[in-house]
C-alpha cells in the first residue's frame, strides 16, 4: 500500500474512524511547542511551504477578522483557505476552502496520511497532539487544492502554537487581554510577548492592540525588521438589524454584515490585513471587492440572527464575562429592530467558566428586563447542570428577569423558547449554540455522512 492510500473502508465509516482517531489524540492534552509540528510537516513534505497568507493571533476577534477578510478576498475572485474555530456543527468546519468545509472524503484521506506520518514522528519527538495533527491536515489540504491565499487562526497564544510552524508573510494581532493565563502568563505583558512572537523577519505586520501590549508588539516588529501597521477601531456610523456601518480610510462609509459595535475594531484590522497582503504581493482585494465582501460577511453563531417560523432567534457564544458584556450591549442596540414581545434567553455553561461573571454581565442589558431565562445543559463532562445554573440566575438576577426555568435537554429548551412570543436568544456556550444551530438550520455542507446500518 502506498503512503497516500486511504484505508479500505466505506466512506462514512472511514470518516468517523478518522474523526475518532484524531479526537483520541486529545488525551495528550495541550502541549505547546513547535518541534513535533515541524517534524510532522517535514515528514509530509512540508506542504505549508506552498501556502502564503496571514497568521492571525489575538485574544478576541480572530474569527471575525478571518470571516471579514476571507469574504472580501472571495469577492475578489480568489481561492481562500480559512481555519475558523471552534466548530459549531461538524469538525470539518475547521478546514475551509472558499467558505465551505472540507469534504468528509478529503478529511478522512488526509487524516489517514497524517496519522501514519505521526507514527514516524512519535519515535523521535513524542506523540503529536490533536491540534498538531489538525494543523498538518490543514496545510496538506491547502497545498493540495492550490489556494491563492490562506487565513490561519492561531490556536493558543502564538509563539509555541502549532500554527506558528507556518509563516505566510503577513502576521496580524487583533488585541491582547488576559486569557489562558495558566499557559501564557499572568500579565498583559507576558501574554503580549507570546502573541507578538508570530511576527517573523520578512513579514508585514498588523495590530489592533493598545497600551502596554502595543508597545511589546512594536518592539517585536522592530527587532525582526517587520513593518508594522497599527489600527484603531473604525468610527462607528450606524447600526441596524443586519449589521453596522463604519468609516474606513480607503473606502469611506462602509457596510459590515456582522452585528455588534465591537466589529468596528475587527473590520479595521481586517482591512489593514488586506492592505498588507496586497503590499506583500500575496493577494489583492480592491475597493469594490472589500465593500461587497464586508457587507456579505457571515460568522455563524456570533450574533447570528435567524428567522425560524416567524421568530427572531439570535445565536451568540458569549461564554465569558467579556463576551456576555458585548452581547448585552448588542442586545440593547438591536432590541428596537427585533420582533415585539419579551425576550427569552436559553443559556448553558461549562462548570469551569466564570458563571457568576457571565450572569452579571448579561443582567446589565436593559433588553433582558422582564425576560424569561431558560437554563439548560449539554451531555458533556464539564457541563453545569441546568438546575445549578438556574439557581445562580435566580440568586443573582431575580430582580431583573421575570422568571428562571430549568430545562435539562438543550433542544427541548430551544423548542420551549420558540413556543413563547418575542425574540429568542441562545447564548452562554458555543456548544449550546452549535446544538441549537444544528437543530434550526439545515445546511447541506454541514451534514456529516450517515453510517450504514449493520446488515
Amino acid at each position: 500500500m502506498t503512503r497516500d492510500a486511504p484505508r479500505p473502508s466505506p466512506l462514512p465509516l472511514a470518516y468517523y474512524e478518522a474523526l475518532a482517531a484524531l479526537s483520541e489524540r486529545g488525551r495528550f492534552g495541550i502541549r505547546l511547542g513547535l518541534g513535533r509540528t515541524r517534524a510532522l510537516l517535514r515528514e509530509l513534505g512540508d506542504p505549508q511551504l506552498a501556502v502564503r497568507g496571514a497568521l492571525v493571533a489575538g485574544t478576541n476577534g480572530k474569527g471575525s477578522v478571518l470571516a471579514l477578510a476571507g469574504s472580501a478576498l472571495r469577492a475578489a475572485g480568489l481561492r481562500v483557505g480559512e481555519t475558523p474555530k471552534p466548530h459549531l456543527v461538524t469538525y470539518r468546519e475547521r478546514v475551509q476552502v472558499d467558505g465551505r468545509p472540507i469534504s468528509a472524503a478529503d478529511f478522512a484521506r488526509h487524516v489517514d496520511v497524517v496519522l501514519r506520518a505521526a507514527d514516524e514522528v512519535a519515535r523521535r519527538h513524542d506523540e503529536p497532539t490533536e491540534f498538531e495533527l489538525l494543523t498538518a491536515v490543514v496545510f496538506r489540504h491547502f497545498a493540495e487544492v492550490g489556494l491563492d491565499v490562506a487565513l490561519v487562526e492561531v490556536g493558543l497564544g502564538g509563539r509555541l502554537d502549532a500554527t506558528h510552524a507556518w509563516d505566510g508573510g503577513v502576521a496580524a494581532i487583533t488585541n491582547v487581554d488576559l486569557d489562558h493565563m495558566d499557559r501564557l502568563g499572568s500579565t498583559i505583558a507576558a501574554i503580549a510577548r507570546e502573541k507578538a512572537a508570530i511576527i517573523e523577519r520578512g513579514d508585514l505586520a498588523v495590530s489592533g492592540a493598545s497600551g502596554e501590549a502595543l508597545e511589546i508588539v512594536r518592539r517585536r516588529a522592530h527587532r525582526v525588521g517587520a513593518p508594522l501597521t497599527v489600527v484603531e477601531p473604525a468610527p462607528l456610523m450606524a447600526w441596524d438589524r443586519d449589521g453596522i456601518e463604519v468609516e474606513l480610510p480607503r473606502l469611506g462609509r462602509t457596510r459590515v454584515g456582522l452585528r455588534g459595535r465591537h466589529q468596528a475594531a475587527n473590520v479595521a484590522v481586517a482591512d489593514a490585513l488586506l492592505d498588507a497582503l496586497e503590499a506583500a504581493g500575496i493577494a489583492t482585494a480592491d475597493a469594490d471587492a472589500r465593500r461587497a465582501g464586508y457587507a456579505s460577511t457571515v460568522w455563524p453563531g456570533r450574533l447570528e440572527l435567524l428567522a425560524v417560523n416567524g421568530h427572531d432567534v439570535l445565536l451568540d457564544g458569549a461564554h465569558n464575562p467579556a463576551g456576555a458584556a458585548a452581547l448585552a450591549t448588542s442586545l440593547d442596540d438591536l432590541r428596537p429592530y427585533l420582533a415585539v414581545g419579551p425576550l427569552t434567553l436559553v443559556t448553558a455553561s461549562m462548570a469551569d467558566k466564570d458563571v457568576d461573571g457571565v450572569i452579571a454581565a448579561f443582567a446589565r442589558a436593559e433588553a433582558l428586563r422582564g425576560a424569561t431565562i431558560i437554563t439548560t445543559s449539554l451531555d458533556l463532562a464539564r457541563a453545569l447542570p441546568a438546575n445549578a445554573l438556574a439557581a445562580r440566575w435566580t440568586e443573582l438576577a431575580s430582580t431583573v428577569v421575570d422568571r428562571v426555568v430549568a430545562v435539562p435537554d438543550a433542544i427541548a429548551a430551544v423548542d420551549r423558547a420558540l413556543d413563547r412570543p418575542g425574540p429568542t436568544v441562545v447564548a452562554g456556550s458555543l456548544y449550546l449554540v452549535g446544538a441549537a444551530r444544528s437543530h434550526l438550520v439545515d445546511d447541506p455542507d454541514l451534514r456529516d455522512p450517515t453510517v450504514p446500518e449493520p446488515a
